[in-house]
């Protein structure tokens, strides 16, 4: 029987997918740690969705070795759909039901039992903050409560990982912010999330590594952290008390930007602990003391406009692959 190794939830190697004469994945590779959140990123048919599709089981790769919750995605996708929960980018809910229904329909799906299934449904109303919603019919709710609800259909059959494509696509800010911390939750549950997203704030403030798709290869690999320091743009502030330490600073360093009005000097750096190690000795070496010391990093916009060539576009120009 397969097992799944101890610390690997999704792992592929050399994924290919072409739609006619286009190649969408290019023999991209991916390793997914358990009980993380791993974004992919991409511009707009990068094949984000592709990819969620291969690895859920929806259509066939055509080349490479995947291995999903341990399972060999091509031989076993029965065992690998046992394991996951999918939640795409509109809300597969039926508005003509409750929400209690929608959930009591699910886990008669997935064989729970009519005892059991009410419980679970009951219990997830209250864990998404539906309760005083149960029993309305869908049709009537808002966009953030839709998405809430077709998650917790998704977390019916306890899946140890979830595929989100785009979940918080049309949500208001506070909605998004509420999905986030459902995300979060999940992931210290120890339940692995993949996530597709154009906000490239929800990966900053959800991922644990990010991965950038473009042209059918992955581009970019790391934590944010990782990805900011590999574009240009970063650089320490550092403000000092008189205009002798400015000066004395300025000469030391060499290559700087200053402020005089602010006693400030901005210096090229990569944010990374070695670099400002060695900043900082440079200056003990010169005995020059410094006020105030902050870090500026590129965000990942910056990030995504250096590795793809363009800016991440609007959310009106979404299209999928």
């Amino acid at each position: 029987m397969n097992r799944e190794p101890a610390q690997t939830a999704i792992q592929a190697i050399g994924l290919r997918k072409a739609f006619g004469e286009k190649a969408v994945l290019d023999g991209i590779d991916l390793d997914v740690p358990r009980g993380t959140v791993f974004s992919l990123l991409g511009p707009n048919g990068a094949g984000k969705t592709t990819a969620v599709r291969i690895l859920s089981t929806l259509i066939p790769a055509d080349g490479g070795d995947v291995r999903v919750a341990g399972r060999d995605l091509a031989e076993d996708p029965d065992g690998v759909r046992e394991a996951i929960g999918v939640t795409g980018q509109y809300s597969a809910v039926d508005g003509l039901l409750t929400g209690r229904e929608n959930l009591i329909l699910m886990a008669d799906l997935h064989h729970l039992g009519k005892a059991a299934g009410r419980r679970a449904a009951d219990e997830l109303l209250e864990r998404f903050d539906l309760v005083d919603a149960a029993n309305t019919m869908v049709a009537t709710y808002s966009g953030g409560m839709r998405r809430r609800l077709d998650l917790a259909m998704t977390l019916i059959g306890t899946p140890r990982i979830i595929f989100l494509d785009e979940p918080t696509t049309g949500l208001d800010p506070r909605s998004r912010r509420t999905m986030w911390e459902i995300i979060r939750g999940l992931a210290r549950n120890g339940v692995t999330i993949f996530l597709t997203t154009q906000y490239l704030e929800e990966a900053d403030q959800l991922a644990d590594k990010i991965a950038v798709l473009d042209g059918g290869r992955l581009v970019a690999e790391g934590t944010s952290d990782e990805l900011k320091r590999l574009v240009s743009g970063g650089h320490v502030r550092l403000r000092f008390h008189d205009l002798a330490a400015l000066d004395a600073a300025a000469r030391a360093l060499g290559a700087v930007t200053r402020d005089d009005d602010a006693l400030a000097l901005q210096v090229p750096s990569d944010g990374g602990v070695r670099s400002l190690r060695s900043l900082l000795g440079r200056l003990e070496d010169e005995s020059i003391e410094v006020g105030e010391l902050s870090v500026h990093t590129p965000d990942l916009d910056d990030v995504f406009l250096a590795l793809t060539g363009r800016p991440q576009p609007q959310r009106n120009e979404v299209t999928s692959v």
